[in-house]
């Protein structure tokens, strides 16, 4: 089986437009936990994407997005490293057992839609680098 890069790619962008829909779809139900988890995957694939793009490769099997963007050649600013760093953590919070109790009082409305916000900003410059 060959590898389509080109395929691969689209796979990821495409999977990352669901999940970022997704994401805002569970914070107008009030699934805020979830809506933060979605978040995170949005960007996850993004990055997926993105690494394909570049390197022609499949993409590593990690979910910690400091380490997907590591792996790119992108000038990522602070503020972009540091809601890299919380939305990995939301991936943990939101799938085991003993973090779960606390990360669904912290995912609040507020607490969820800074994210949110957040998230669809950096999703929106992250896909600038699929077009080129």
């Amino acid at each position: 089986m060959s590898f389509d890069a080109s395929k691969i790619v689209k796979y990821w962008k495409d999977h990352a437009d669901y999940d970022i829909e997704t994401a805002k779809s569970m914070y107008d139900a009030k699934r805020y936990p979830y809506a933060l988890f979605m978040c995170h995957l949005s960007i996850e694939k993004l990055l997926k994407a993105l690494y394909v793009k570049e390197y022609g490769e499949h993409a590593p099997y990690v979910h910690n997005l400091i380490e997907l963007a590591k792996k790119l050649d992108f000038n990522f600013k602070d503020d972009q490293k540091k809601l890299l760093a919380d939305l990995s953590s939301f991936n943990l919070e939101a799938r085991y057992p003993e973090w779960k109790s606390v990360f669904y009082k912290t995912a609040t409305k507020s607490y969820t839609k800074k994210y949110l916000e957040n998230t669809k900003e950096f999703y929106l410059w992250l896909k600038k680098y699929l077009k080129k």
